[in-house]
């Protein structure tokens, strides 16, 4: 810049109306400078004739002369501020479409920087330079760049919008608020904006909120579908166990079903070549007898024919063959045999199977279950670790605590469960009597009350040694092809079932269904009196170990 323009400021050089650089500068008597159609326009809309800085009043209208020093100084002024702002353009990006572009720029529209709110314009890096240097355009209000800023702009009063009707909820200009919103309650927009700032933060907390929702039920979904997938795996996988088992019973039935036709037709075959060999052997012996006695019909020598005349007749074969036979042996009803002895394989191996596959499907929902003292009659006995109980024949001095039973021995688990499965084996070897399942957590514990569900139970047990009985509503007899040495109790509390397994069997034994559990539900143990020492073996609570 040159020394004169160095001299004054660069706000200096900006016209306070249009607040651009001069344009035909001219000076007023009092001193100030105006570009010449600024002033004049200011005159012409106003009654008054007043200097727009200082409001010195003119009595007539003061004739304008253009001020040549000060509008050269101008001039050179405007020649380095483009010079400026071509070098620096080159160094700045022109705007791409959607970008907002420089409203200043001449020829090629250079990427706005900012947009002014006060002159509705938007500039570029260099054309913005002014409004951060001099300080009458610092007071403007900058934002992001934006497009139509005229749409900021109040349509009926050509002002900016820079008030919030609260009572319309609608942006207005200093106009409206006293013409037509004046009983209308107002706030600056910044504060408005703070507020609806503030809103769309807890909106937008909301709204994370929702979307971690539905996050989580898409991991749920997709975990659903991965149980699933285990599920029909496992599935698929003991169905391919369960038809090869079928398939290998069903040759080997198809294989002893040929064998048995085989070993008769072999049977058949052999007698036939024995009667053969004994028949071929008789037909050499008499051919050969036949050939000695045409040879002695034609002898001539009567002495030699008498002598051996008697042994020829002597010693011939006197087997009466008439009644020799080989008779091929009768196939009628192999094959239904056959079937019918397939059909009870495969009852028996499905039985097993079947079992086999349920106790493993039931056996992955094993707890881990222990003895609660707190609830165990005076007269048992708890092990240390809570996993045996037996009948002591004598009755311990304890707290009668509500949890207590005082007229059953009986104790119940610590576990309880109000949702889902879940699984645990206890060992009943060398018992003769016996109480096993579950109860609900309101039964009676004071009083000898029957094992029902309608009492809150839901058990099976053992009496006299060989007699079972499942406990249900009315009792039912139960007919076991074995004594279970282990027995497994299963519950699924949603679906309303509770079952017995023998394990070692891997056989089910009863099962309680459409059952209706509305509370807790616990183990329930009885391992009953000794009976004299014959029931002294104690209940085990057993590690599960799930079948192969």
């Amino acid at each position: 810049m040159s020394a004169a323009s160095c001299l004054l400021s660069e706000d200096q050089f900006l016209c306070s109306i249009c607040l651009d650089v001069f344009t035909d500068p001219v000076t007023t008597s009092c001193g100030h400078n105006f570009c010449k159609n600024c002033i004049t326009e200011h005159w012409n809309s106003n009654d008054q004739y007043l200097c727009p800085i200082c409001k010195k009043a003119f009595n007539t209208r003061p004739e304008l002369h253009i001020n040549t020093l000060f509008s050269e100084v101008v001039s050179q002024f405007r020649q380095e501020a483009q010079q400026k702002a071509s070098s620096s353009s080159s160094e700045q990006r022109a705007a791409k479409p959607g970008e907002v572009p420089c409203d200043v720029c001449t020829g090629t529209k250079l990427k706005a920087l900012k947009s002014c709110l006060v002159c509705l314009t938007s500039y570029c890096e260099t054309h913005l330079e002014p409004h951060l240097t001099v300080s009458r355009l610092k007071r403007h209000q900058l934002m992001d760049p934006v497009e139509n800023l005229e749409d900021r702009m109040c349509m009926k009063h050509d002002k900016p919008l820079e008030l919030f009707c609260k009572t319309d909820q609608t942006c207005v200009c200093v106009l409206c608020s006293v013409l037509d919103h004046k009983t209308h309650e107002f706030v600056p927009l910044k504060e408005e904006y703070e507020g609806k700032k503030a809103e769309l933060g807890k909106t937008e907390a909301e709204i994370q909120q929702m979307i971690q929702k539905r996050r989580l039920e898409v991991q749920e979904i997709k975990h659903s579908v991965d149980l699933s997938k285990e599920d029909a795996d496992r599935e698929k996988a003991e169905g391919v166990q369960v038809f090869i088992a079928l398939k290998e019973s069903v040759e080997r039935s198809l294989n002893e079903l040929i064998e048995t036709i085989e070993e008769k037709q072999r049977t058949t075959e052999k007698q036939a070549e024995d009667f053969i060999k004994e028949l071929e052997q008789e037909i050499s012996e008499l051919m050969e007898r036949s050939s000695e006695v045409k040879q002695l019909s034609r002898s001539e020598d009567h002495l030699h024919l008498l002598q051996n005349f008697l042994s020829l007749k002597a010693a011939l074969p006197t087997k009466d063959w008439t009644e020799v036979s080989v008779r091929p042996p009768s196939y009628e009803g192999t094959v239904v045999r056959a079937v019918t002895q397939l059909e009870e394989t495969l009852s028996k191996e499905m039985k097993k199977l079947f079992g086999e596959v349920e106790l493993k499907r039931v056996q992955q929902y094993a707890v881990d279950v222990t003895l609660d003292p707190d609830t165990a009659d005076p007269w048992l006995i708890l092990s240390d670790d809570g996993k045996q109980v037996n009948d002591g024949d004598v009755k311990k001095n304890l707290p009668d605590n509500p949890e207590r039973f005082s007229d059953c021995v009986c104790v119940l688990g610590k576990q309880s469960f109000s949702s889902g499965r879940f699984y645990f084996e206890v060992q009943v070897k060398g018992k003769t009597e016996w109480d096993l399942g579950v109860a609900r957590e309101s039964i009676n514990r004071k009083e000898n009350i029957p094992l029902s569900p309608w009492n809150g139970y839901w058990t099976i047990w053992l009496r006299n040694g060989n007699e079972y009985e499942a406990l249900d509503d009315p009792a039912v007899d139960l007919s076991l092809q074995s004594q279970p040495q282990k027995v497994g109790v299963f519950v699924d509390y949603d679906e309303g079932l509770v079952s017995f397994y023998d394990v070692d069997a891997a056989a089910l034994i009863y099962s309680f269904t459409g059952c209706s559990f509305t509370e807790k539900l616990y183990p329930y143990f009885s391992p009953c009196n000794n009976d004299g020492g014959k029931n002294s073996a104690p209940l085990i609570i057993c590690p599960v170990n799930q079948t192969e």
